[in-house]
């Protein structure tokens, strides 16, 4: 009973804190762009928080390991909380790049919630329980610029301030709900200091058979999606000519088709055991999906494919981050989360940067260079499979 309140508490404080980020994504460009943000340094904008997150996450990670969870996932939503207040408050484009550089070096909620989870979870439950986790990430990324552009009828600034308000109420929540989940900690046994972090570990962990795979193809299917994205964007745009609310309902109704597929993992595990399997499979549609949507001309076809790639894309983490919880130490859970989402947060950022630099091919190009990191991902699940 404790595991589940635990989970439960977690995917709420999780649907509040996506929340807050979905709120105020969609209004970096234009808020920003009194303070001097362009075309290009949004961009950097977005790059500057992937960046500090891919180094301080695992740190955290690790941090999370030797000290509690959740002590650090208070830490986190703190930052996440000022961040948003600087937004709030800013008066230059320096104040937007610190607000952003410090809600990275503060991100390692999602980790340590992941940690958190494969704390409570036997190998039984995990991928069922990293699927209501991803869930509630997905829910709240989804419902956030529908949130994020009503407040913003009342003022640009009051975005901001709601999520640095709801942040906050993560904060309370994680320190008078939330149970400590690390054994090691909760037994007293928290200045034991047989690890500590060292960078090398974001190469070492990649010499890992199993773990170091999975991380490898979780990079590369995070970095054809946020490839896609640019891709979607731009075809809505320029080939299917659809208005801003439209897409908006589009890309709303592509996350919520994740949502659905990572709730239905605990059917899905009855019918398939291997979480390997399964990845290799739904890798395999979001292949077929993304080469079809490459030759989509008009909205139907385009339709589908983007559907049914959300659809099979919501099992990817719920599938690697049991794969990597199953194979790990106890004693580095939250570093080895860490150093997963490092890895994705990098993904994050070449996705959008190499879909940059294809866009002047063709638009369809876009997604067949999503489709070609999502056969190399395919071909490394094979890998992953034979080792499971």
């Amino acid at each position: 009973m404790k595991a589940s309140k635990t989970l439960w508490v977690l995917v709420f404080i999780s649907v509040i804190n996506s929340m807050g980020f979905g709120i105020i994504v969609p209004l970096l460009y234009s808020y920003g762009k009194k303070f001097g943000v362009t075309e290009q340094t949004i961009g950097l904008l977005t790059a500057a928080f992937s960046i500090a997150q891919f180094f301080a996450t695992p740190v955290l990670g690790s941090l999370s390991d030797r000290f509690g969870r959740k002590p650090l996932l208070a830490i986190s939503l703190v930052g996440t909380c000022v961040s948003f207040l600087m937004f709030g408050l800013a008066n230059s484009l320096i104040l937007l790049f610190a607000a952003r550089i410090l809600d990275g070096i503060t991100g390692g909620n999602i980790s340590v919630a992941q940690a958190m989870v494969s704390d409570i979870s036997s190998a039984k439950d995990r991928a069922k329980n990293f699927g209501i986790l991803g869930s509630a990430f997905g829910f709240g990324f989804v419902i956030g610029p529908a949130v994020g552009g009503v407040l913003s009828n009342f003022g640009e600034k009051v975005p901001f301030f709601f999520a640095a308000g709801i942040a906050m109420v993560g904060v309370l929540l994680t320190i008078f709900l939330l149970e400590e989940t690390n054994k090691k900690t909760k037994d007293g046994k928290s200045k034991d200091k047989g690890h500590n972090f060292n960078f090398i570990s974001l190469i070492t962990v990649m010499k890992k058979p199993v773990i170091g795979t999975a991380v490898f193809v979780g990079f590369l299917l995070t970095m054809a999606q946020f490839t896609m994205i640019i891709g979607f964007q731009t075809f809505t745009v320029d080939v299917l000519k659809i208005n801003p609310t439209k897409i908006g309902l589009m890309y709303a109704g592509f996350g919520v088709t994740g949502i659905l597929m990572q709730l239905a993992v605990p059917l899905i595990k009855k019918l398939i055991t291997s979480q390997a399997l399964i990845l290799m499979l739904s890798t395999l549609v979001c292949l077929g999906m993304m080469i079809l949507t490459g030759f989509a001309t008009g909205m139907v076809l385009f339709a589908v494919g983007m559907g049914l790639y959300g659809l099979f894309n919501g099992l990817r983490n719920p599938m690697l981050n049991a794969i990597i919880a199953d194979h790990n130490n106890d004693s580095e859970k939250g570093e080895v989360m860490g150093i997963n989402q490092s890895y994705a947060s990098i993904g994050q950022t070449l996705g959008p940067v190499t879909a940059g630099l294809i866009t002047a091919i063709s638009v369809h190009s876009i997604f067949f260079l999503s489709a070609l990191y999502i056969l190399i991902a395919f071909l490394f699940s094979i890998r992953l499979k034979s080792r499971e």
